[in-house]
């Protein structure tokens, strides 16, 4: 007797279904051990036993895992013998590579994919789901055009935070869908965007027009060579990419040492890491730097490897230099650790994400350099003093003191510009991910201070969850109870700053009489009545503010709520701290009594 033969029957699942979810199992890494939990058959006297899988008649309908913290690639046709799946829900997760192919999946209605990293195109066989009802791929990496959706059965429409280009095809049913449908494409247009597309240049005027009926033969012709030339411009491309590959690394390690760029016995520049690192046969190094601003002076990879540098910081995501170049340009230069494993398509598309942010309050990104092990960021140098640095350094004699007024002006600056982050990159879902009083750089120009925000948007790029705890939102009561992260954690992040700015205490080290962080230090002393025991010394003395201080306290408590979803958005913060500023005296005065 065959007892698996006997085990198996049609009334109980289908072996290839079996196979295709077993493929999903190998291919992704999640919160769920769904090699312990995905074990024997997934459908079983027409009920699912596993989790995230429905079944009907035996058959599996439905896969929804959405929030499992999944990462990895899809296989490209597991889905193809599924045949009855009616619904796929895998959003907000971290899954990477090319969209599922859904081809012949006829009974296919829901499909929510929003909210991860999937790249490339919106597959054309998208457009032939006959039963299609909604389709949310927003919040992700798509680039390249729209298909021609066009099935009347489509309700739902979403592909909004994406990179995708080219008007909105002009369907009935495409046209239908409102304008935040589509939003944060910049290269979209159409009339659901409000945003004409530019015409098709016209021949210049004179210009003989073309041949409406070329001869066969001709078009054959025409056809055969351009298919050569396209042939060897292919065959050609790596010749010379590797020819300047030569040329450049023959002119690099040509070079000698100039001696200037050490900074000390511990901490090098660059130079001699990248020299003594990969090798002449890696495809994937990037020899000249990528620059996102095109009229500003371009200096090559040779230029940054020769100039004097200095190191200004040491940080959990790696070393930050001043670099001098020859032509006496100074920028910063950030050099990116664990992040060695990260593929190049992943890391450029980020930078190239970043690298569109323009903001007063946010540091700008000019380039980037790409290596296997050697991963560059180069921006505008600031001439600064952190926050931190401001607040707790140098508290000898000659100190000078950071009175109410600018550390008001600072939080002003620090909450406009990571409004600004927050609206910027709605896909993220920590936009800035290590805010914290040292990644905030204060310019001091004739009694003004101007916050600018650093080090943000690393927070997709790693991984583990091991590099994600040494970030400021490691600290969060959400990522160390082991929950989803969302903007709110920034939130968070940014109400301990305000503690930090009100009482002059560090938070990383000063607590209060117990084992509590700073947040609920002060919800004890306020709590208790003893509200402006809280406030630094170094502003106890100004009455006139202590009305704002205490104000500015109760926003910091709400945005250090434990619970994620109490904490208010950033555009609100922003707006209450504006207003905080705006009082005048008068208004404190009359609220006291």
């Amino acid at each position: 007797m065959c007892l698996r033969c006997h085990a198996i029957g049609p009334d109980e699942f289908y072996p290839n279904e079996r196979d295709a979810l077993i493929q999903l199992r190998e291919s992704v890494k999640s919160s769920l051990n769904l090699h312990l939990i995905w074990t024997g058959p997934p459908c079983q006297d027409n009920k699912s036993r596993w989790v995230g899988i429905a079944c009907s008649n035996g058959h599996v309908i439905h896969i929804v895992l959405d929030g499992y913290q999944l990462t990895g690639s899809l296989p490209p046709t597991f889905l193809q013998n599924i045949t009855y799946l009616s619904k796929l829900s895998l959003g907000n997760n971290s899954i990477l590579g090319s969209l599922p192919n859904l081809g012949g999946l006829v009974y296919l209605k829901l499909i929510f994919l929003s909210d991860n990293k999937f790249s490339g195109s919106i597959p054309l066989e998208y457009v032939n789901l006959p039963k299609l009802k909604r389709l949310e791929l927003q919040e992700n990496y798509l680039m390249g055009n729209i298909p021609p959706f066009d099935q009347p059965s489509l309700t739902t429409f979403n592909i909004s935070s994406n990179f995708l280009e080219g008007p909105i095809p002009q369907t009935p049913v495409l046209q239908k869908f409102p304008e935040n449908s589509y939003s944060h494409n910049l290269e979209l247009c159409g009339k659901p965007l409000g945003r004409l597309c530019p015409n098709v240049s016209s021949p210049p005027v004179g210009a003989p027009p073309p041949s409406p009926n070329l001869p066969e033969k001709k078009e054959k012709a025409l056809k055969v060579w351009t298919i050569v030339l396209i042939g060897l411009a292919t065959a050609l491309v790596p010749f010379m990419v590797m020819f300047l590959f030569l040329c450049h690394h023959r002119r690099v390690y040509g070079k000698e040492n100039d001696g200037d760029n050490k900074v000390d016995g511990s901490a090098e520049w660059p130079n001699k890491k990248m020299q003594n690192s990969g090798s002449t046969g890696d495809p994937e190094r990037i020899v000249e730097l990528d620059f996102f601003d095109k009229e500003r002076p371009v200096f090559d990879l040779d230029d940054l490897l020769r100039a004097s540098a200095e190191m200004l910081g040491k940080g959990r995501l790696g070393s930050t230099y001043k670099a001098i170049l020859e032509s006496g340009s100074v920028v910063a230069v950030k050099r990116l650790k664990e992040m060695n494993g990260l593929e190049k398509k992943e890391f450029v598309q980020q930078m190239q994400l970043l690298g569109r942010l323009a903001h007063e309050n946010v540091v700008k990104i000019i380039s980037f350099y790409y290596a296997k092990d050697e991963k560059l960021v180069i921006y505008e140098y600031v001439s600064h003093a952190s926050l931190f640095e401001l607040l707790h350094d140098n508290h000898g004699p000659g100190r000078i003191p950071l009175d109410w007024a600018s550390r008001l002006s600072i939080v002003k600056g620090i909450a406009k510009g990571l409004t600004y982050l927050h609206q910027s990159l709605p896909s993220h879902k920590v936009p800035h991910a290590n805010l914290k009083s040292s990644n905030i750089l204060i310019h001091h120009s004739n009694h003004n201070y101007q916050a600018t925000l650093v080090d943000f948007g690393f927070l997709p790029l790693l991984r583990a969850r091991s590099s994600s705890r040494k970030l400021a939102v490691g600290r969060c009561p959400e990522f160390l109870q082991g929950k989803k992260l969302t903007h709110k954690a920034d939130v968070y992040c940014f109400g301990i700053i305000l503690l930090e700015v009100i009482t002059g205490r560090n938070p990383s080290i000063s607590k209060g009489d117990g084992d509590d962080d700073l947040s609920d230090w002060v919800r004890l002393v306020v709590e208790n009545d003893w509200s402006t025991d809280i406030l630094d010394l170094e502003i106890l003395p100004d009455k006139g503010g202590h009305n704002k201080m205490l104000k500015l306290t109760e926003i910091a408590l709400e945005c250090t709520d434990a619970a994620p979803e109490k904490r208010p958005k950033m555009s609100f913060v922003f707006r209450k701290i504006e207003e905080l500023e705006q009082e005048n005296p008068e208004q404190e005065d009359v609220e006291r009594i």
